[in-house]
């Protein structure tokens, strides 16, 4: 297969892959450029010596000062946490699209008042501003995924999921930087540690922009009993006309499943909870906490939130050089978000690149540990690296390079996909609000992880790695290129390591089925028109 080759599910015309579905999960994406951004600057913000001075850092004890760091930090997780459930209520009753729109004003309102804090008022505008800023990413963080899952056609849905993360890591490069920039360039005053702040507000802008410009999800329309409209935007994102075959299917393949999800579940704000007594559906919610759980214990939110510390455990000492190694490690993450999006994700598939993640991210995390505990760097009187110490730095990259391209982003398109129609919003609700939750546990107690820990901190991250490996291959199937409209199907074939073959086959086997009878019918069948006025549309125009 070439760097753009595709696995589909059926025959699918090229006019479906355009600019207008690409450019409207790009929009979206501008959430995770907010998210990223937050995630990245915060730490480095933290250690910049204008910040630490006008808010008096001197005067705590190493043990106060790093409880203060992890409690800025973390009220922004908790405040995530409640807004990826609250996105859950939004997008029931108004949409994803409108959730998009509301979520990113309250981030805006977040960003802002935290640049009223200085040394005078103290940290208290920062806070409150988090907590708000919180509520609006975890909203934006459940309704995104959804949204791009909702108007992608099958065989390139982790690609467009993936620029999801793709913002996220765009979002993170400057975040990692920027701080490196004002503290080379600026002498320490309110004004070098506001800056960081400051830029917060540009990507949530651009989403608030965007959101009048997206068209709401096909599928949101369909489920809330809007067909015609739904028919238009979906012509509008397949840049087909109502009455071709492959726009026929697709209303075919939505309309059995709402009907029948409608049989099994029901509609309404509370039934999908009603489902919860399921125990296939019990199961993939607990398969989207798991994987968060093993994403945030890889250490990569740690590495995110707490980089100049992470990079001192290792010998990097002062400010700059560890503003600027950090600025690397973002570098390093952008460009393997890239390759992961444009190939490794819809090419190698999910559960393959989870594999080899774990595998290698834990083996470099084995080094680094034990790196520490036979070197002690942070106890060198030189304060130079060694060529041990040059070593370690390099396996931190290397982890870099295994955990970014697989569990960085793929947990997130699995949660997207996974889910039925009618159970969707609140699976996504309940996987972002797990990655919030674990995130939360990591940022609010990796200071003092470090403090009591010291190389077990890497050790930890190492054996939760390993655990992820045995959990993927027994419990997770490869969602690769399957329908949003098979995925029940998917999770009830075993063995789950053959499940996505076997599902692809069976698919590919009643689509030329469904072929060989149009064409047996021929010039006797009905006209499309009539299948149109059977399935409850009138001709519809493109929007």
């Amino acid at each position: 297969m070439t760097l753009l080759s595709l696995k589909e599910d059926r025959p699918t015309p090229k006019a479906v892959y355009n600019w207008r579905v690409y450019t409207c999960a790009a929009v979206a994406s501008f959430a995770a450029c907010t998210i990223g951004y937050d995630s990245a600057f915060i730490g480095g913000t933290l250690a910049l010596p204008s910040f630490e001075e006008e808010f008096d850092f001197a005067s705590y004890s190493e043990s106060g000062r790093a409880l203060l760091k992890a409690n800025i930090v973390s009220v922004y997780q908790a405040g995530a946490f409640f807004g990826s459930l609250f996105a859950y209520v939004t997008s029931h009753f108004g949409g994803r699209r409108i959730s998009l729109f509301i979520f990113s004003v309250v981030f805006c309102i977040g960003a802002g008042i935290m640049l009223a804090a200085n040394g005078d008022r103290g940290m208290a505008p920062i806070i409150a501003g988090r907590v708000l800023a919180g509520i609006g990413v975890g909203g934006c963080s459940n309704m995104v995924p959804i949204y791009i899952s909702e108007l992608s056609p099958p065989a390139v849905r982790g690609r467009l999921v993936g620029i999801y993360e793709l913002g996220w890591q765009m979002g993170g490069l400057v975040g990692f930087w920027i701080n490196y920039g004002v503290n080379t360039t600026l002498a320490p005053s309110h004004k070098q540690w506001i800056i960081p702040f400051a830029v917060q507000l540009i990507p949530a802008g651009l989403l608030l922009i965007g959101a009048f410009w997206l068209r709401e999800s096909p599928r949101w329309l369909f489920a809330n009993g809007k067909k015609e409209e739904g028919l238009k935007v979906l012509c509008w994102m397949r840049n087909l006309e109502p009455t071709d075959t492959y726009i026929l299917e697709e209303v075919s393949y939505i309309e059995a499943d709402l009907e029948r999800f409608e049989r099994e579940v029901g509609k309404g704000f509370w039934k999908p909870f009603l489902s919860l007594k399921q125990r296939k559906v019990q199961w993939r919610f607990f398969i989207g906490g798991i994987l968060f759980l093993f994403q945030n214990g890889s250490g990569i939110n740690a590495i995110n939130y707490y980089s100049p510390t992470v990079f001192r455990s290792i010998g990097i000492d002062g400010v700059n050089t560890g503003l600027l190694t950090t600025g690397i490690f973002g570098v390093v993450k952008t460009v393997l978000t890239i390759i992961w999006l444009l190939w490794l994700v819809d090419l190698a598939g999910r559960r393959r690149m989870l594999f080899i993640g774990a595998t290698g991210g834990s083996l470099c995390m084995w080094y680094i540990g034990a790196y520490i505990k036979l070197a002690k760097p942070e106890q060198s009187a030189s304060g130079e690296l060694t060529s041990a110490g040059i070593s370690a730095v390099f396996f931190f990259y290397l982890w870099t390079a295994f955990y970014t391209p697989s569990w960085n982003g793929t947990p997130w398109v699995i949660n997207s996909e996974m889910f039925d129609q009618n159970t969707r919003s609140l699976g996504q609700a309940s996987a972002a609000a797990n990655n919030w939750f674990w995130n939360f546990l990591i940022s609010r107690f990796t200071p003092q992880m470090f403090l009591k820990m010291e190389y077990g901190v890497y050790f930890f991250f190492a054996s939760l790695m390993i655990l992820s490996i045995i959990f993927i291959f027994f419990f997770v199937p490869e969602t690769k290129s399957i329908p949003l409209e098979a995925m029940d199907r998917l999770f009830e074939i075993k063995p789950v390591h053959r499940a996505n073959k076997l599902l692809m086959a069976e698919l590919q086997q009643t689509s030329d089925m469904g072929h060989g009878a149009e064409e047996s019918v021929g010039k006797d069948s009905s006209s499309t028109d009539e299948k149109m006025r059977q399935a409850g549309f009138v001709q519809a125009e493109n929007v």
